[in-house]
């Protein structure tokens, strides 16, 4: 895999965004194997497609990209709300490919992937509508907040310039596919955020009592639940079940 963008890609281009997304798109379509298959290349949907920019003939995974000079920040732009929700609650989502790039030097910083299992409505915010003054006034777009995904849900394929293993790629990608398995929008949002509680804990080996720091936290997010420790204990035996937990005894967990 190569970190440089094709430069030549650009020489009839004037616009900045249409030489940003052109280098993007290209360096996608030349270096990015599928993070789901492992097959060599993803390849490129025909233009203007409404859902997704890339997909995986041996797999059928669609693939939307979103670029960014440097880094990206706690949340994302995306479209329409409305259509965001409809996509969701359809499982007509795709993955997302997320590129940082150095504009000056013309190289990849990082580019990871987020799988569709990862997307609930919990972690999609709705923006102010457009202004009266706006051409498209009234139209509502919504942002993607980074910071309810958890780490698992976030699978480099370089990180801070450095490649990172397929193998490792591939494994990540395979280990939360359970996910998929719970049709219910609802029950997937409960399991993500407890995934993303443990994740703040910051280590491998944890014990229930410190999941339960969060309760206040989980109880503000799902304030219809009213036996919060009952539901924290249901959804960690559910992904030790799957394998994404070791039971070690004596109410302590450990991630796999």
């Amino acid at each position: 895999m190569k970190l440089a963008f094709n430069a030549k890609l650009i020489n009839r281009y004037k616009s900045n965004a249409q030489r940003a997304r052109v280098l993007t798109e290209g360096w996608v379509g030349s270096e990015i194997y599928c993070p789901s298959c492992g097959r060599a290349r993803v390849e490129k949907h025909p233009d203007n497609r409404p859902v997704a920019d890339f997909y995986c003939s041996c797999c059928c995974e669609d693939f939307e990209l979103k670029s960014k000079q440097n880094h990206f920040g706690t949340k994302i732009l995306d479209g329409a709300h409305r259509t965001m929700l409809e996509r969701l609650t359809g499982n007509h989502n795709p993955n997302l490919f997320l590129l940082n790039y150095d504009a000056a030097n013309l190289t990849v910083i990082n580019f990871l992937v987020i799988p569709k299992h990862f997307f609930v409505p919990e972690i999609i915010e709705k923006r102010k509508p457009l202004a009266s003054t706006a051409r498209r006034r009234g139209w509502t777009g919504c942002n993607i907040l980074l910071n309810r995904i958890p780490q698992t849900g976030k699978i480099f394929l370089v990180r801070n310039r450095e490649i990172q293993p397929k193998r490792k790629v591939l494994s990540g990608w395979k280990k939360t596919l359970f996910l998929r398995e719970e049709k219910e929008i609802a029950a997937r949002g409960w399991l993500l955020d407890v995934m993303r509680c443990v994740d703040s804990l910051g280590k491998r080996e944890f014990s229930l009592t410190e999941v339960y720091t969060f309760e206040a936290e989980l109880s503000h997010l799902h304030p219809d639940n009213r036996h919060i420790r009952d539901k924290i204990r249901q959804q960690l035996q559910f992904l030790r079940d799957k394998g994404y937990l070791t039971f070690v005894g004596r109410g302590k967990y450990k991630l796999t």
